[in-house]
């Protein structure tokens, strides 16, 4: 395996948004990554079905108990029990964080990327703004995509 990659994003989203995640799973799949997600529904489920189906490795770190809560494209479940708070577990496993869309819980993820130094790459999802009112995109630690193919090329940048 070459890299871990986070993909974070809504549990509730649109399905061009769904879309722009399976098509990330699987390229991060064809590249030899691992993708480590929430495994739930939504982003979660998208970017899992598209690295499963490429044949990839699928870590899904679950906020409940029990791992058949997973969804079925995850590869390893792994109970947290911890609910929101495995959020830290997401991130501090990647080698680089994908933010697909906006939710709050994506918001806390990007920040625990940004405090931890953990690069992020957001696909379709929150701009980021300095103190000041500046875009903050393109900075070392945080980059922004427009398509799929955008965040692939960023991952690129970061991982072998």
């Amino acid at each position: 395996m070459t890299g871990y990659v986070s993909v974070c994003g809504p549990s509730a989203a649109e399905a061009p948004l769904l879309e722009a995640a399976e098509a990330l799973g699987r390229g991060l799949a064809e590249r030899g990554h691992v993708v480590i997600c929430g495994g739930l529904g939504g982003v979660m489920t998208a970017a899992a079905r598209g690295a499963n189906e490429a044949g990839g490795v699928v870590v899904g770190y679950l906020p409940g108990l029990e791992r058949r809560e997973a969804n079925p494209w995850v590869t390893v479940a792994l109970p947290t029990g911890l609910g929101e708070m495995r959020n830290p577990l997401i991130v501090r496993a990647a080698d680089v964080v994908v933010a697909v869309g906006g939710s709050w819980g994506t918001l806390s993820e990007v920040a625990l990327a940004v405090r931890t130094g953990v690069p992020v790459i957001s696909l379709g999802g929150w701009s980021f703004l300095s103190a000041d009112g500046d875009d903050v995109a393109d900075e070392p630690w945080i980059m922004r995509a427009a398509e799929p193919d955008d965040a692939l090329a960023l991952v690129d940048r970061w991982l072998p």
